[in-house]
């Protein structure tokens, strides 16, 4: 009799097994329901197949479509479903790679010399994965040696497989088949193409082989698969809004910013409008950080080669970015600034400190540049030049749980202030197996990594830990905001390093009159400005926060007599601070008021005869319609305490 195997499920319980029991068994030994359900197991920190055999002691969590390692095997094993549609559909094609994506998948794809797929072409492949769907076709795994996948794919003539295979090491390769397609892949899948039900194929896009420019450009199909038909209707309706709240879109309407081929791809050019949202978001933040003790300093945009490699900065992204500029004198290099940080060591290096100056909290709004290839710059979110609401905090080792939770802090009334309640927060710590990818001692990370798991315990936050994905030079602290479509964007974050002021021989005198190094807090609760406002834009429809949207009242004569009237109104409330326009075309009322509501301008008031002998306006709220007539003193004080309302804060200046 075999030895039994113990499973630890993740309450802690544990159930006796026999060696090679695969998690669909273990589910079915749970419920049939269950069974049904399950779509991958995570072995020991491993996402395997279903069917995968489980030969020793383990921990191991069920993942169903609620977990995001299910719906990556679902999602990954309908990447390898519409390859064999595809492969069917167009025999010849060559294939990329084809990975889950966040919301589906994608497969790169190269249909060869004179063949073209379109989005004309994605109901037929539709189709054609739907038939290959409902065969009920296994996903088998096949581990391989590195010369018998050599031999397969080049056999059929796939050259992007074999450049992927070269790169592997022998003993790590595996194939996974099911119906007549075969794919080099790590998995994991499902147990076979059943649960597939309802199938979207969304668009096609060009990319480069191994995102290299100079490389043939491939065919990406993406599409989205669920186990139910309704799950679908659903997540394309959620697609539908997106579209109409599409930051690209919406700020072409509300006149916010706008892009020039001739002043280059990726380099955003904010429109009056755009620039005064931008102008109250800075301020706004100015004002909370002048209570927390931040000074703000202005750095150049470039910096000698030489501030990047002390920093570290060149070895690590150099190749990525911009290339150096040379001036007149020979050797002298210099960069277009990537990040803010090494302005700042040299700031805080420009005169001795001591203990008692510290903390020292410096602020820039400052723009850096990174080059992005093409075909992955998007809208805002996605820009080669943007500005970071930066600011580095230089303390010492015994002020850092302090400042690190008054980071915190703002951050999190920022967030109230703009209705971003849906976030989560996630810790980001070095990968232990993987030095290179990091500057600096064990000894100086265990410290840094330390401070912040303390940090967020002092505050009872439920964080997320996360190995690997800590910046070069220290641990981070991220929030991960949800928008009105439960999409994730990634805007504040802390970051706590003890490495740079080493490399850049940061001191001070302590109180033992001798040198000590502090600790640098690297923090921006936007983020950056541009995808900050890209979020905003999406997250609320174009429809701003009262104190912060550009046009705050727009006044609409019902004809052109009262056109007067409308400019003594508009003259008033400004100066009560109140952003007023006036719609002084020779049009109907009823259409300025279609037409304004489509601008999102918060306040429409409307004068005519009876609100001119009445000192008044007839007030209409955007998207709620009238709410009555009001005095211009009644209504100037009624908007006055709706902002100081949303701010939380008596008097604002913002």
């Amino acid at each position: 009799m075999s030895l039994m195997i113990s499973i630890t499920f993740p309450d802690g319980s544990e159930r006796q097994y026999e060696p090679g029991i695969t998690g669909l068994d273990i589910a079915r030994s749970l419920s049939n329901s269950l069974a049904r359900e399950v779509l991958s197991i995570t072995v020991d920190g491993e996402v395997w197949d279903l069917t995968r055999p489980i030969r020793k002691d383990a921990a191991i969590k069920l993942n169903k479509w609620e977990d995001p390692d299910g719906r990556h095997a679902f999602w990954h094993s309908s990447a390898h479903l519409m390859a064999e549609a595809i492969e069917t559909l167009y025999p010849g094609t060559k294939f990329g790679i084809g990975p889950a994506i966040e919301n589906g998948f994608y497969y790169d794809v190269d249909p060869g010399n004179g063949v073209v797929i379109t989005d004309e072409d994605l109901p037929r492949i539709e189709q054609k994965m739907k038939e290959l769907a409902a065969r009920k076709s296994e996903y088998s795994r096949q581990e391989v040696s590195k010369k018998e996948a050599m031999e397969y794919f080049g056999h059929k003539g796939d050259h992007y497989k074999t450049e992927l295979i070269g790169e592997l090491e022998d003993g790590t390769i595996s194939f996974y088949r099911h119906g007549h397609f075969t794919d080099l892949c790590r998995g994991p899948h499902l147990p076979d193409t059943s649960p597939v039900k309802a199938i979207k194929l969304l668009n096609v896009a060009g990319a480069y082989w191994r995102g290299d420019e100079k490389r043939r450009q491939l065919t990406r199909i993406y599409g989205v698969t669920f186990p139910k038909q309704k799950m679908l209707e659903e997540h394309l309706e959620m697609l539908e809004q997106a579209r109409q709240r599409d930051h690209r879109k919406l700020g072409r309407e509300l006149e916010l910013f706008t892009f020039s081929q001739r002043v280059g791809a990726g380099l955003p050019l904010w429109l009056p409008k755009g620039a005064q949202l931008r102008e109250r978001l800075e301020n706004f933040l100015k004002k909370v950080q002048r209570q927390y003790g931040y000074e703000q300093v202005i750095t150049p945009h470039i910096g000698q080669k030489e501030l990047w490699e002390t920093s570290g900065h060149y070895a690590k992204y150099g190749k990525d970015s911009f290339q150096p500029i040379h001036t007149p004198q020979e050797g002298e290099e210099f960069l277009l600034k990537p990040m803010n940080c090494p302005h700042h060591c040299e700031i805080y290096r420009s005169k001795p400190r001591s203990y008692r100056d510290l903390p020292v909290r410096m602020a820039e709004f400052g723009t850096v540049y990174r080059y992005e290839q093409s075909g992955e710059l998007h809208g805002l979110t996605r820009v080669r030049g943007f500005t970071q609401d930066d600011a580095h905090i230089f303390c010492r080792p015994d002020q850092l749980e302090d400042e690190f939770i008054k980071v915190i802090d703002i951050i999190l009334y920022i967030f109230k202030t703009l209705d971003f309640k849906d976030f989560v927060t996630q810790v980001s710590l070095r990968d232990p197996d993987d030095h290179e990818k990091y500057i600096g001692s064990d000894e100086n990370w265990e410290k840094a990594e330390q401070a912040i798991l303390d940090a967020v315990r002092v505050k009872g936050m439920d964080v997320k830990v996360v190995r690997g994905e800590a910046a070069f030079y220290g641990p981070k602290l991220d929030f991960m905001v949800r928008d009105a479509l439960r999409r994730e964007w990634q805007l504040g974050t802390i970051q706590v390093d003890y490495n740079l002021p080493e490399r850049f021989d940061l001191e001070y005198i302590g109180a033992d009159n001798q040198k000590h190094r502090p600790v640098m807090i690297h923090r921006a609760p936007f983020g950056s400005m541009e995808r900050f406002v890209a979020v905003l834009i999406e997250h609320t429809a174009g429809k701003f926060p009262l104190w912060l949207t550009p046009d705050q009242a727009v006044v609409l004569p019902i004809s052109d007599k009262y056109h007067d009237y409308a400019e003594k109104v508009s003259n008033f409330l400004k100066n009560y601070d109140i952003r007023t326009l006036i719609d002084g075309r020779s049009e109907k009322i009823g259409k300025k008021i279609r037409d304004n509501e489509l601008k999102r301008i918060p306040y429409l008031l409307i004068v005519g005869e009876k609100e001119q002998e009445n000192g008044s306006v007839s007030v209409r709220r955007q998207g709620e319609g009238d709410r009555g007539e009001m005095g211009l003193e009644e209504f100037a004080q009624f908007m006055q305490a709706e902002v100081r309302k949303e701010l939380e804060v008596i008097g604002s200046d913002v």
